[in-house]
């Protein structure tokens, strides 16, 4: 896969197939929410994500990608539905910074709330 490539899918929550992309001491901040360090970290907080994607339909829009050298940049939305109705609507953005061997170094996520 190509560093844009993994970096949607992460941003899409296709966390299986970005696994052995995550460098080993990888950082990912989700701003004003949380910090997880390490891969291993990393992936139980995926495990998690993944098991409420499960319980709710997603419906995801990768709106901008914008890639420079090291950085891909992924910006949409996340509509998540139960029982036909909307349960929250998010507006994200995620910076990912890779390695020279092309793994995700670091993630910085910015989420908002839609009311």
């Amino acid at each position: 896969m190509t560093r844009i490539e993994i970096a949607q899918a992460f941003s899409i929550g296709e966390f299986d197939q970005v696994a052995d992309s995550i460098a080993e001491n990888a950082e990912w901040e989700v701003v004003r929410e949380n910090r997880y360090i390490g891969k291993k970290v990393i992936l139980q907080n995926c495990e998690q994500v993944a098991a409420y994607f499960k319980s709710v339909t997603t419906n995801f829009q990768i709106l901008n990608v914008i890639a420079d050298d090291q950085k891909v940049v992924v910006n949409g939305t996340a509509e998540f539905i139960r029982d036909g109705k909307q349960v929250s609507f998010v507006y994200a953005c995620d910076l990912y910074e890779f390695n020279g061997e092309d793994q995700i170094q670091k993630i910085t996520s910015y989420c908002i709330q839609a009311k």
